[in-house]
């Protein structure tokens, strides 16, 4: 396993140096001054052009490439002007918040998702079966940023449940004591019921928001892994020997479906974390998200390539973490 693990890592390392190639091209052809936005438009053009020194972008792109490896290689993200830090100092800000709400929304749809597809698999055409198939069609299709207007509008605007979609707290109460970032599990180490209730009532509606499309494909992929379970000889065997239908779908059946779904799960991974841009930015949610809509608007370079590269980093981990994951469910993997 450690030789599978080290080669898996080695095979990264060029698809991380090409995305860190791609991005970075990208990003010179935003619309768009950065000394420009940095100085003002009343600035004048000697001002610009000491900026521009300054940021390196005289430069041919070929130098400035080699010289964004080489921070790179040091560990140094680049500097945000528009927050006037370094990426790596808001990354560690911001980051616990993104955590969270990717965690709390994989966690809402894998406690939705998978038993609505065994329930589905197991009860066949019936209309339960057709009522999950219509919902999972209809939130893999929904636009995420219409999702999250008609939560706000409804639970917030109208019926008033939920609070204000700003922030991760409230503010008039104090954010629990930090041991990992993530409020939810600060607020419970520290036995802040308080603060716990208020962050779960603020994460709640943009985790469900995030957590639809994922939730609809966990679903659709648990009914067929399930479908096709329990047509296999080994579970009519468990049945002619007497044992519990519970036993026989959930020990037998369910074990043995897993592995397709924990193989949708890990490439929704990368997909929530870019769903999370858009989710952050309309719940106002204080992640990486809204972090790199931030730098976009105001043409900040640094930020949208971290941010890339770390996304790409986190998928490849979680995919390897996956496949790992699958010799602990069926002893029969072997990572040779």
């Amino acid at each position: 396993m450690l030789i599978y693990i080290f080669r898996r890592l080695l095979l990264m390392i060029p698809g991380l140096i090409g995305i860190i190639l791609i991005t970075f091209l990208l990003s010179r052809v935003l619309p768009g001054d950065p000394a420009l936005m940095i100085a003002g438009e009343q600035a004048d053009e000697a001002q610009l052009a000491k900026i521009r020194e300054d940021l390196g972008l005289n430069d041919p792109l070929y130098v400035q490439f080699f010289d964004y490896l080489g921070a790179l290689a040091k560990g140094d993200l680049g500097f945000a002007w528009h927050t006037g830090h370094s990426v790596l100092e808001d990354f560690a800000t911001r980051f616990p918040a993104t955590v969270e709400l990717t965690l709390f929304s994989i966690l809402i749809a894998i406690l939705v998702a998978i038993p609505v597809g065994v329930v589905a698999a197991t009860k066949k055409e019936s209309i339960t079966d057709h009522i999950s198939r219509v919902f999972s069609l209809i939130g893999a299709c929904v636009p995420i940023f219409w999702l999250g207007l008609i939560l706000i509008y409804f639970f917030y605007s109208k019926l008033g449940w939920s609070p204000a979609p700003m922030g991760r707290i409230g503010g008039e109460i104090n954010p629990p004591t930090h041991v990992t970032g993530l409020f939810l599990v600060d607020s419970l180490l520290s036995g802040d019921m308080i603060a716990f209730k208020q962050a779960l009532s603020h994460i709640l509606l943009p985790a469900i928001c995030l957590s639809t499309g994922t939730m609809a494909i966990v679903a659709r992929m648990v009914r067929s892994s399930m479908l096709e379970v329990i047509g296999q000889d080994y579970i009519r065997t468990a049945r002619a020997k007497g044992l519990m239908e519970r036993i026989v779908i959930f020990k037998h059946g369910l074990v043995n479906a897993l592995i397709p779904t924990l193989t949708i799960l890990g490439l929704q991974f990368g997909q929530l974390l870019g769903g999370a841009v858009i989710t952050e930015t309309i719940f106002s949610w204080p992640g990486l998200g809204s972090y790199v809509t931030e730098s976009i608007l105001a043409t900040d370079y640094a930020p949208i390539q971290a941010f890339t590269l770390v996304s790409a980093i986190l998928y490849s981990l979680i995919n390897l973490s996956v496949d790992l994951i699958y010799g602990f469910i069926d002893p029969r993997i072997r990572y040779d």
